[in-house]
């Protein structure tokens, strides 16, 4: 008997589609309060691929889920020493602001994948099945709600939440809104042993976070655990500057290289030295103010319900979201119906602030007035 048929027979209460920090806060925090909970994935593994970057979990939001999940001190226990520090750099590479980590715990950096690691591994045993994507997501009576999974398993649920990301299944039942191309566009690159490898670069890029900005392009960077460089060319382009560059990886380098032309090599090492495929990552974004019409036994977290550019808010208001859905439903433990409308009010006003400050931000990263925008929000924070 397959997990989810077995699934089925138990009939858990709550059924999270996305295995991503949001949905595995949330499910932490419903096993907690002795709800039965199951977490579908569509990744066949947590190894399946390579889970993101580095990520700074702030002490409102992120940090605060992890307290009130008992995860707090293990987290600490696995942030990267020098990771809060950043320094913002000109195109020669000369440092034109920097602050040093002064090891406090206001936005401590963690891989993605050693967060994901530490929620799974407080979660009781086969809560995720994993290698289960969605095919459809069905209305049923009593507020209930089915999913069918590609392998043609299903699983009914009184309710249903949708933390899978931006193009999410189950989103498809509450709004139409999808999201749309910014205008900018991410390529990531990986430089392994930098330090002996890369000497100049991990210089350049000191501790922790590193940017490197003009108007409508710029080259960010992130030092990580295990002696590598994290790095990600953005540049804004139409979709169509890809069509016959994404799946070559010669012409991708240079039309890259032709863009940041007299950059320093240090910083151009992102594009021409690096130790993995070049992996170009649009950034897309929900509608400004996104909200739908409540529905009983449904809801969405994190950027299934409210995706934005990126900010570093992005993983924290997914485990803000888990972290108030699951309050709202042990305050109202007889009325699951009360605890969404709760919830998808909340949070619509909170993420209506956080959508437009994360705009903002990336408009200071990559607009018209790059880096000195960024560089006075630095210094005057």
């Amino acid at each position: 008997m397959s997990s989810v048929k077995s699934v089925n027979k138990h009939h858990p209460q709550v059924v999270i589609i996305g295995a991503g920090p949001g949905g595995l806060t949330l499910a932490r925090l419903l096993s907690q309060q002795g709800m039965s909970c199951k977490v579908f994935e569509a990744e066949a593994s947590p190894q399946s691929r390579v889970q993101g970057g580095m990520l700074d979990i702030h002490q409102a939001t992120g940090q605060e889920a992890l307290k009130r999940a008992g995860l707090h001190q293990a987290f600490l226990d696995k942030v990267h020493a020098g990771g809060q520090a950043a320094r913002i750099v000109d195109s020669d590479g000369k440092v034109l602001f920097a602050e040093e980590d002064d090891g406090s715990e206001v936005r401590p950096e963690i891989k993605r994948g050693d967060l994901r690691q530490l929620l799974l591994d407080a979660l009781p045993t086969d809560t995720v099945q994993w290698g289960y994507k969605v095919e459809v997501v069905s209305r049923l009576e009593n507020n209930r709600h089915r999913v069918t999974f590609g392998n043609g398993d299903s699983v009914e649920c009184e309710l249903l939440v949708g933390a899978d990301g931006a193009w999410s299944k189950v989103r498809k039942l509450l709004s139409d809104a999808s999201p749309a191309y910014s205008g900018t566009m991410f390529i990531e690159s990986f430089l392994l042993n930098c330090e002996q490898a890369h000497a100049q670069t991990t210089v350049c890029v000191g501790s922790g976070a590193l940017y490197a900005l003009q108007p409508f392009k710029g080259i960010t960077a992130h030092r990580e655990p295990g002696n590598v460089l994290h790095g990600y060319i953005a540049i804004k382009k139409p979709l169509d500057w890809l069509e016959d560059k994404a799946d070559d990886q010669p012409q991708l380098q240079a039309a890259l290289l032709a863009e940041f032309d007299g950059w320093a090599e240090p910083l151009t090492a992102f594009i021409q030295h690096n130790d993995l495929p070049l992996v170009v990552r649009p950034i897309y974004a929900l509608p400004d103010n996104h909200q739908w019409q409540h529905q009983a036994g449904i809801t969405l977290l994190g950027d299934a319900a409210h995706l934005m550019v990126p900010s570093g808010e992005g993983v924290n208001l997914a485990m803000q979201d888990a972290m108030l859905l699951a309050t709202a439903i042990r305050q109202h433990p007889q009325a699951l119906d009360e605890a969404l409308r709760q919830y998808e009010s909340d949070m619509f006003v909170r993420n209506q602030v956080a959508y437009q400050d994360a705009e903002e931000i990336f408009r200071l990263c990559y607009g018209e007035s790059a880096p000195h925008g960024l560089l006075a929000f630095f210094t005057q924070s």
